[in-house]
């Protein structure tokens, strides 16, 4: 079966920095990949390099088996970046920040209709945000703007959904909530997933492949086996210390 993303030998560069050297992953339908890695190690650039939004100095990326570069399917994909400041002037309200991400269905030109807006009340619903549909972006808190950046993400129903460092800025209680919407979505409605993540402890929980970046991958596979104490002192230092948890969104120390 062809993957739904594939990173064939990817490198990057910012400048005379080297930032992805000859990566190689591939994500099968209905995988939870989960992308880990210390601080400056590529996570976030290689999430925007599989997304086209960077062009790789070396190597290629395939969506759902075309190559990036000629990628038309962006409905079939969401992604969530990590938390964009808002400039609180900006008159845009939670729902209309959500419905831009039916443009890659629509275009620019179509006007929402009733199925549209349908479906931005029930993605702001699913991440217990319907009640700001109305307030303006800028005025919601951190947590807020984060869970409408995962509406955003989810208002497609993407077949395959990226996200960035998701539950950065929102408390416990609902990052728990959060990765059970993420284990519907995977397990009971196929979507295949990828997340960069700095939390060891939830990725073990919660990924069926962990991938551990540091330019280039470190080590791939099952968390149960690929998560221990050696490995992770050999990324992080010899700090880390690898301890189990009942608590989905307990951190690893």
């Amino acid at each position: 079966m062809t993957p739904l993303l594939e990173v064939d030998r990817v490198s990057y560069r910012y400048g005379d920095t080297l930032v992805l050297d000859g990566v190689s992953l591939a994500v099968s339908q209905g995988e939870f990949l989960g992308i880990i890695g210390p601080n400056g190690s590529g996570k976030t650039t290689l999430l925007r390099v599989m997304l086209g939004l960077l062009r790789p100095t070396g190597g290629e990326v395939k969506l759902f088996g075309q190559s990036v570069a000629s990628f038309r399917g962006w409905g079939r994909v969401g992604y969530m970046p990590q938390r964009t400041a808002f400039d609180g002037a900006l008159p845009v309200t939670a729902a209309e920040a959500v419905a831009t991400g039916l443009i890659p269905l629509l275009g620019f030109r179509r006007r929402i209709g009733p199925d549209e807006h349908r479906r931005v009340t029930e993605s702001l619903a699913l991440v217990g945000m319907e009640k700001q549909g109305t307030v303006r972006l800028g005025a919601l808190s951190t947590g807020q703007q984060q869970r409408v950046l995962i509406a955003r993400a989810l208002v497609s129903d993407p077949e395959l959904l990226l996200l960035d460092e998701p539950t950065a800025s929102i408390d416990v209680e609902a990052q728990s909530s959060f990765y059970t919407l993420l284990r519907s979505f995977n397990r009971e409605r196929g979507v295949t997933l990828v997340i960069v993540s700095h939390d060891i402890g939830v990725v073990a929980q919660e990924v069926s492949r962990v991938a551990c970046l540091n330019r280039h991958v470190i080590f791939c596979g099952r968390p149960a086996d690929v998560l221990t104490q050696e490995a992770l002192s050999t990324v992080y230092g010899s700090s880390v210390r690898v301890v189990p948890h009942q608590d989905p969104c307990a951190h690893a120390p």
